[in-house]
């Protein structure tokens, strides 16, 4: 069954490659299409094209196959093309002819639009949701540790002295900062095209505010024009903001790896947690990380990717469309997987105390004491030569003491502000309103 389905047959080979992967992708978006029909048929018999009788059939039948999708009951049946097809084909199987009037009003191309927003929406819901676990895991890492002290590196060469808690509450407000890509990439995606049919509006007097009310999104993408547009568009930057997590995640692993190996030694694992060699019995592998930084670095791609499909396409469909669920879909399971991983690692980090009393890491403290110097009276430039002249003669003594003071230091880590921060930006976020428009619709 196809909604396009005319008085002849498709070359076989033609429907196979036309229809690709799409069937096993649209049952991503099978609830989400349920629930869009939920709220555009209510739309349609409020502005007179289905019955209130029609009406109660419908919703039923809607809700039926909604609770069956969330059972996991529901396929698309072989010759059918798509989850748009089945939901429709399973109305008219069940509930006579009120099952073909659903479609009034609207085209695929807006009904697979709200589908993919609804999905991607509901998906960045659950990235959210996983990064504000990691942040407190890392802000609370910070705070237990904030007094240990940790080799800080520039060139990978040993720079100036940090902290356990400086490190972990460093990933901690790069989530701050990921929310704020993740907040962009919701706002553009919460907005409703239903009722943009092809691209170009309809004849029918559609309610395009109700739907939007119905389905708890934001606003809706006014121009029909642009509601096609869109398409691409939100997936877009939708993988900027994967894409921005993932950045923070592989930095992090590649830390972790790095701190994990013997000669640095700075940080532990349960052996539960590692792995081993096939023929050396004293390795502990960190495959758990080395995994993450690849996963993490390969969904970085993804605005390319997105890019290179769409960037050269003029407005209205086209079918290059299709493939943007094969890059953007599957990478939402990925990128939950790295977050809640790495979560659940570092909740068992063991961190290694006093540290830099190896004298290796004095140089560490050469900035200290070129600074002390500047407090007594030296200029800059002169207290930097007697401090590097001491360094080459091996005659450089660490400062006894250690004045970091100033906000975002080790001594004042702003733990708090940057908690301040999470909490912003996830006040900015309306789950709530969206969460209680789509229960409404199901009940």
């Amino acid at each position: 069954m196809k909604l396009w389905q005319k008085n002849y047959q498709v070359d076989k080979s033609i429907d196979t490659f036309t229809v690709g992967d799409d069937r096993d992708l649209d049952l991503y978006m099978a609830k989400f299409d349920v629930l869009g029909s939920l709220a555009h048929t209510r739309m349609l018999e409020k502005v007179g094209l289905l019955t209130a009788e029609d009406l109660e059939q419908v919703q039923q039948g809607l809700k039926d196959i909604y609770y069956e999708i969330e059972a996991g009951n529901f396929t698309i049946e072989d010759g059918v093309e798509d989850v748009h097809s089945q939901v429709e084909m399973l109305l008219t199987r069940r509930l006579g002819e009120v099952g073909k009037k659903i479609h009034s009003g609207r085209s695929r191309n807006d009904q697979v639009l709200v589908d993919i927003k609804m999905f991607m929406r509901h998906e960045l819901m659950r990235i959210v949701s996983s990064y504000q676990q990691l942040f407190d895991v890392l802000q609370g890492l910070s705070n237990e540790h904030k007094d240990k002290l940790l080799p800080g590196y520039t060139h990978l060469q040993l720079a100036m002295p940090s902290s356990f808690g400086m490190w972990f509450g460093a990933y901690a407000e790069a989530i701050t900062d990921d929310m704020e890509v993740l907040l962009a990439a919701y706002n553009s995606t919460n907005k409703n095209p239903l009722g943009s049919a092809a691209g170009y509006g309809s004849t029918f007097p559609l309610d395009r505010q109700l739907t939007t009310d119905l389905l708890g999104f934001d606003t809706l993408n006014y121009n029909a024009v642009f509601a096609q547009m869109s398409r691409g568009k939100a997936e877009r930057n939708v993988a900027f903001a994967i894409a921005s997590v993932a950045s923070t995640l592989s930095k992090l692993a590649y830390d972790v790896v790095l701190y994990m190996n013997q000669n640095f030694g700075f940080i532990s694992f349960p052996d539960e947690l590692t792995t081993g060699s096939s023929i050396m019995p004293h390795k502990k592998n960190p495959d758990v990380f080395e995994l993450i930084r690849g996963k993490c670095n390969v969904l970085q791609s993804l605005p390319n990717e997105i890019m290179l499909l769409t960037s050269n396409l003029p407005s209205g469909y086209h079918r290059d469309l299709q493939l943007t669920k094969d890059v953007i879909f599957p990478a939402f399971a990925k990128i939950i997987s790295c977050i809640d991983m790495t979560t659940y690692m570092l909740s068992q980090v063991k961190v290694k105390d006093g540290l830099l009393d190896d004298e290796k890491y004095d140089v560490l403290f050469s900035v200290d004491a070129v600074n002390n110097l500047v407090v007594e009276g030296k200029p800059f430039r002169d207290a930097y030569k007697i401090v590097g002249g001491e360094i080459a003669e091996g005659k450089f003594k660490r400062p006894a003491q250690l004045n970091y003071q100033h906000l975002g230091s080790i001594g004042n880590l702003a733990n708090e502000k940057i908690a301040e921060l999470m909490e912003q930006k996830m006040a900015s976020f309306n789950f709530e309103k969206v969460s209680t428009a789509l229960e409404s619709l199901v009940r």
